[in-house]
């Protein structure tokens, strides 16, 4: 965990991750995976799922190029709800004006964690013919939300009347080469601006573990929280898609092994007890500040997962004003008129 425990007055953006991470406390986040439906319902239904074990909900930003309902949309409707999103930015489907637009409006719906991303290449998903923006990578985002919330103005140099107050995070992949890059393509990152970090998926401990040394060596893990990826593996052949299939996915042969070897009925659950063995193992390395849980499709383990490895109860969500008809303990229903 970086540094010593910081002041409330100190905060850089108040959101509840920051105050947990401040603290020292060990942070849960995980993905919301975006519903491909315009029924804020399904929204809901993930959120209430996740927000019991997690202190963040990461809305993805088109992960993978592929189209789902938008980041923004997404934490539209957390924020309403009353709930702590992590909105995730992309460059590859914007130019800088779009993105510091976005940014904007994120801030001015209420969210307070922002993921800066340069995005997967459209050849990864299901529409590759669509064309690549990539007017910025992830250390420009990152620097160009920076500028504006420390600065208070544009890119352009025009001032911004209210600048949003966000705590950036970026993410980092430590199990793909060159290896000895990756620490010090951390480093540029905290420059840049990022206040926390989501790994790609750990499968790979060892790697890991001395991805982590190097860290702490350069006196990194004192600058920035790093939050490990983690997620379950429903069974063998669902292993070897990802790691064949999705870029930056580094799966272990024995990993593979072992989910091919358990009988049929019993592969998600050797897959639920992979992921639960990884956290309780990362939980003590030094300068791991918490863990980002991406169970694609899987969202019903997270608890489950989360319990199990020992990581309950979380601090209490923060309570939705009474008035507001989306609090994150009433379900959603449309009005008779729909």
């Amino acid at each position: 965990m970086p540094q010593e425990i910081v002041p409330e007055e100190q905060y850089i953006a108040g959101s509840r991750l920051e105050r947990i991470l401040r603290a020292g406390r060990f942070a849960v986040t995980a993905e919301l995976n975006p519903p491909d439906s315009a029924d804020p319902q399904e929204v809901y239904d993930a959120a209430l799922v996740l927000s019991r074990v997690c202190d963040a909900i990461n809305a993805t930003d088109a992960s993978g190029a592929n189209c789902h309902m938008s980041s923004v949309a997404i934490c539209a409707l957390l924020t309403r709800a009353g709930y702590e999103p992590v909105m995730q930015v992309s460059c590859r489907d914007r130019n800088r004006i779009a993105v510091q637009g976005d940014v904007l409006g994120g801030a001015a719906m209420g969210v307070k964690n922002l993921l800066c991303l340069t995005g997967d290449d459209v050849s990864a998903g299901d529409q590759p013919e669509s064309k690549r923006v990539f007017d910025l990578d992830s250390i420009h985002l990152l620097r160009t939300v920076k500028i504006m919330r420390d600065q208070g103005q544009y890119l352009s140099g025009r001032k911004i009347n209210h600048p949003p107050r966000l705590f950036l995070g970026a993410a980092i992949n430590p199990f793909v080469q060159p290896y000895e890059w990756r620490p010090l393509r951390l480093a540029k990152k905290i420059e840049a601006g990022a206040n926390f970090i989501q790994t790609q998926y750990c499968f790979d401990l060892s790697r890991f573990r001395t991805f982590m040394k190097r860290v702490r060596d350069l006196g990194i893990d004192q600058k920035v929280c790093i939050l490990v990826g983690v997620g379950p593996l429903r069974s063998d052949r669902a292993a070897e898609f990802m790691r064949t299939k999705i870029p930056g996915v580094v799966i272990p042969d024995e990993i593979v092994d072992r989910l091919r070897k358990a009988p049929k009925e019993k592969k998600q659950e050797v897959g639920k007890q992979i992921c639960v063995e990884v956290i309780q193992q990362v939980r003590e390395i030094k300068g791991v500040a918490g863990i980002h849980v991406m169970a694609y499709r899987q969202e019903e383990l997270v608890a489950e997962i989360i319990e199990e490895a020992g990581l309950l109860p979380r601090p209490r969500q923060p309570k939705a004003p009474d008035e507001d008809p989306f609090r994150p303990d009433r379900k959603w229903k449309r009005k008779s008129s729909d």
